[in-house]
């Protein structure tokens, strides 16, 4: 008789087995290149006779562009989504359609539909077989809602006729009603829910969507838009939750937030097919011009398309025949100029190089670059640098206590690692590797109230040095508890960082490390010696050759230090060091120090309140330096946790520093600078508003003239720190926190 023991290791294998094809059938879509779904419909038509492709396809001329009219619903108009969509089994949350079309007019009450997904019939049947309690007629009990309340109704098509709609002679049609004429030039195969809809009325636009689970359909309404002007016009919806974007022409740009009616998450397409121009019925069949239509998943496609010279006619990707006007004779009756007959630009998303194309031109309007053919492959002649699309949370990192600091570096032969200063004294900090996309335990280290880490190399030999401080206790600390902080060195053999030296701290609040003329220095940030006095000594040690070690070089006053900058500007040497407290005020000078004759001098003196960190960074040869505002406290008085954090440009006339632009901050206690593809970012680490942890971090992007306007907010609990780094080709944004035990990994999507 088989034991129950051994039964149980079998049902958990099956039962992963199930999760696992479970989770397979819903698979989302997302990092999906552009979707050109005319090209789709034209490559299916033919090429033709110039002007009729066939399947009631016809190529029109209008305002000096082609574009395509639609005579009738056809199957040449309509292909499953599974072939686009490969292994997407679910519609995208967030993505943008971008169409250019031409409309004269449209007969009132009528809606028309520029592009739908609906599921097949057989699908349907199918479905609705396995519910319980069917109703006769294949109802499902859906209701429609809409942007001014809800109202009942059969099905889709019953719902369209209580909007009014009619078709092009303003006869309205019936469910399952054919248009006279029209025999087997429509789509005879029965058709089943619509899914996803984007269809426009006299003055309005409606996106259409199944609701959670395939249940009521829900519809967002962008008013006011008049499209029916006999003008060509550019249309980009951008789709993400609960927020909808439109902007018509690069110029008018709607948005509204919707509470009730997000789009769904589990959207299943399977067995679904694409309808260009209609939902698959003469009723609702686009009555204009169309000359682009694309899907881009997972990503906002307006700062692609906008701006452009030609707001009406902007593109992402138009298909190839309708690039070139039709010429009057053949073209052996025309005689080319020198320039066109050696050298032709084609456009769209993909070309194939080979020697007969050699020396031809080709430009790709998602990368918004130019290539040259070289018989072989295509040669980037110019291409657009990356910018910052949007973020995506890539990782949740459960850590063991409260991280006050993060420090990314790589080892080589092994990659990236990630030092982290748990708050944590018994369980100590830890050192993360990163694989598979995320930051993985790699080993413990014994702290105690570490606050920061710091790596440096000396030639081949790799250190880390760990601030590390003593929790309050309220009382003062006895000389005997001396607090010291460790210098770790890696060890090659063991694969491990060891100890190598320790020096004596106050509450060290952070490392710096640098090198002048040659010679390797640690400045230590020391914030208070027992629990009041903060008007100490910071010191400067420099690495001694001979004992290999490091030994004290200067000391230096400091008011409740919490982090040293070193950077480097032409021949001279600074040293920026954040004073935050003086046992009195916030409002307290940080000081910039410069090397003069083998030690730092005052060099500049800032007003400052509680400076957590200041960050240098430079732009083409403009140098800054940005200082974190933690809080206003003087006495006995109320904090301030909402104040100015301030960039400073050092002016090389005046040879100072000088404010260049304020920006609020919520108890900032870091910046981070980084840059991506051409384009320079700052993000801040907000900590506390006075009631809550729970703030957005925010990025900024640098705008020139303007300087620094936020882009993005990042909801972050106690942020403590942020530190940028690469990955192969990815860029990422890791954020700690003082208040929760975990970090956060964010991939910067770019385009």
């Amino acid at each position: 008789m088989s034991s129950p023991m051994l039964l149980l290791p079998l049902l958990l294998f099956l039962g992963l087995r199930v999760i696992n094809a479970a989770a397979e059938t819903r698979r989302p879509c997302s990092d999906l290149l552009p979707l050109d779904l005319l090209s789709r419909v034209l490559s299916r038509a033919g090429e033709g006779v110039r002007g009729v492709t066939g399947g009631g396809v016809h190529l029109i001329q209008s305002g000096g562009v082609m574009g395509v009219r639609l005579s009738r619903p056809h199957p040449s108009l309509d292909f499953p989504s599974s072939q686009y969509l490969v292994n997407c089994h679910l519609f995208p949350r967030e993505f943008s359609i971008v169409t250019t079309l031409k409309v004269s007019l449209v007969a009132p009450k009528k809606n028309e539909y520029i592009f739908s997904v609906v599921e097949e019939k057989e699908e349907e049947d199918a479905r609705i077989g396995k519910r319980k309690g069917e109703t006769q007629g294949g109802t499902d009990g859906d209701w429609y809602r809409e942007k001014d309340g809800e109202r009942g109704g059969r099905d889709d098509e019953r719902d369209e006729e209580r909007d009014g709609e009619t078709d092009g002679g303003g006869e309205r049609l019936m469910d399952g009603e054919k248009r006279k004429g029209s025999r087997d030039g429509e789509n005879s195969k029965s058709q089943g829910r619509l899914l996803i809809g984007l269809r426009f009325s006299r003055d309005r636009l409606h996106f259409l969507f199944r609701g959670r689970s395939g249940g009521v359909m829900a519809r967002w309404v962008f008013r006011g838009i008049e499209l029916a002007d006999d003008r060509w016009h550019t249309l980009v919806l951008a789709f993400s939750g609960h927020y909808a974007t439109l902007t018509v022409d690069c110029n008018t740009h709607l948005e509204f937030r919707v509470h009730s009616k997000s789009l769904p998450s589990d959207l299943s397409i399977q067995g679904s097919r694409f309808h260009i121009g209609s939902r698959g019925r003469w009723n609702g069949l686009f009555s204009g011009l169309i000359r682009q239509l694309v899907l881009v998943p997972g990503s906002d496609a307006t700062p692609r398309v906008c701006p452009s010279s030609n707001a009406g006619l902007a593109e992402l990707s138009v298909p190839a025949v309708l690039l070139d006007l039709p010429q009057k004779g053949t073209r052996s009756d025309l005689t080319l100029p020198s320039y066109e007959s050696e050298v032709r630009v084609s456009v769209g998303l993909e070309k194939s190089c080979s020697s007969s194309v050699r020396g031809q031109l080709w430009f790709n309007p998602i990368r918004r670059a130019l290539y040259l053919c070289d018989g072989t492959l295509w040669v980037p002649m110019l291409q657009e640098s990356q910018r910052l699309d949007y973020v995506l949370e890539q990782q949740i990192l459960s850590t063991s206590s409260e991280t006050y600091d993060i420090e990314v570096f790589s080892v080589q032969g092994l990659g990236l690692m990630a030092a982290m200063a748990h708050r944590s004294p018994s369980l100590g900090s830890a050192v993360y590797l990163w694989r598979d996309g995320g930051f993985h335990l790699y080993q413990k280290i014994s702290t105690h109230g570490a606050l920061s880490w710091r790596h440096f190399t000396m030639g081949k030999k790799i250190f880390l040095v760990v601030s590390n401080s003593r929790e309050s206790t309220g009382k003062e600390e006895t000389v005997e508890k001396d607090e010291l902080s460790v210098i770790y060195r890696w060890n090659k053999k063991t694969q491990r960082f060891v100890h190598y030296q320790a020096l004596q701290t106050h509450c060290a609040r952070d490392w710096e490390a640098f090198r002048i003329q040659g010679h390797t220095y640690l400045a230590v940030a020391n914030h208070r010696q027992g629990n009041t006095n903060h008007t100490i000594d910071s010191v400067v040690y420099k690495w001694d050759r001979g004992t290999q070690l490091f030994v004290p070089h200067q000391a230096l006053r400091t008011s409740g230090a919490y982090d040293w900058e070193a950077f480097t500007v032409g021949p001279y040497h600074f040293l920026a060091v954040a004073n935050a407290f003086d046992g009195q005020t916030t409002h307290v000078d940080s000081v910039i120090y410069v090397w003069v004759d083998g030690s730092f001098h005052l060099f500049q003196t800032i007003k400052t309140f509680c400076a957590t960190d200041w960050e240098m960074f430079q732009i083409g040869s403009r140098v800054f330096l940005v200082v974190a505002n933690g809080h206003q406290l003087h006495g006995n008085g109320p904090g301030r946790y909402a104040i100015n954090s301030t960039i400073y440009e050092l002016d090389m006339s005046s040879q100072l520093f000088l404010r260049f632009q304020d920006i609020v901050t919520y108890s900032a206690v870091d910046w981070e600078f980084f840059t991506v593809g051409e384009e320079s970012y700052l993000v801040v680490a907000n900590s506390f508003d006075g009631e809550s942890h729970s703030l957005n971090s925010i990025i900024y992007r640098w705008q020139g003239y303007e300087g620094f306007v936020p882009i993005h907010r990042l909801p972050t609990i106690g942020c403590s720190d942020w530190e940028f780094f690469t990955s192969g080709e990815d860029s990422y944004l890791i954020y700690s926190s003082a208040t929760a035990p975990l970090s956060k990994v964010f991939r910067l999507k770019t385009h």
